[in-house]
């Protein structure tokens, strides 16, 4: 999962990047609206954390130019001003969720699970494909109810490509999902987690088939 935090209060972004990024997450951050309407435009997020005080391009300017472009990825808003009309002009103009400053880090994770849940079109934090079962909310893999020990990257990796089971995800689809900004990952780097991933989940009818030059797919064989 990635989210893109639009804030430009430094403090409180530190404080949201090091949170969500304990919690697996890939997390990207910009400081004003013009900056996070360019990343919005050129990059693919699972969600979208925007205050509306930007500088250069006000909240609901970045907001309103992404549904323009088609895109739904889910939107929660953070604001200092906490009126009726503001949440609801926010929510008509697309957001999915509101919180006012200041906020619990727990609640805001626990809003964060349940709009990228619903990204995906699912009500569940639990993903299952056979007898492998992933818990986003926890974070942890099982196999036939048996714990997998898999690293945080590995838990990355096996949720993209459990959200696209038995659709073909291509290498830079994974870098563009698992990495922030700055982050070198080589499709190199891709192969070696593919490698160490199926080492562990590769049971029964579960596999990872490579379809060469294109991606890999998570698939379960057929009995």
């Amino acid at each position: 999962m990635r989210i893109l935090i639009a804030e430009d209060d430094q403090v409180l972004a530190d404080g949201l990047l090091r949170s969500l990024r304990a919690s697996g997450y890939a997390v990207d951050q910009v400081g004003t609206g013009s900056e996070a309407d360019a990343a919005l435009a050129s990059h693919e997020f699972d969600l979208l954390i925007l205050d509306l005080g930007l500088p250069k391009m006000h909240g609901f300017e970045v907001l309103k130019k992404l549904r323009a472009r088609g895109s739904a990825v889910p939107v929660l808003i953070l604001t200092a001003a906490d009126s009726v009309e503001q949440r609801v002009k926010g929510l008509d103009l697309g957001a999915d969720d509101y919180m006012a400053k200041p906020f619990s880090l727990q609640e805001l994770e626990a809003r964060v699970r349940a709009l990228t849940r619903r990204g995906l079109g699912t009500a569940s934090s639990v993903i299952r494909h056979g007898p492998l079962t992933f818990d986003a909310t926890g974070r942890v893999a099982y196999i036939s109810d048996q714990m997998v020990e898999l690293s945080a990257r590995e838990l990355s990796l096996l949720e993209v490509l459990l959200q696209r089971a038995g659709r073909l995800v291509s290498k830079d689809q994974l870098v563009e999902r698992l990495c922030e900004w700055g982050e070198e990952v080589s499709n190199n780097a891709i192969e070696v987690y593919i490698h160490r991933l199926r080492k562990k989940i590769e049971q029964g009818p579960i596999r990872i088939a490579t379809v060469r030059g294109l991606g890999y797919c998570l698939e379960k064989i057929p009995s």
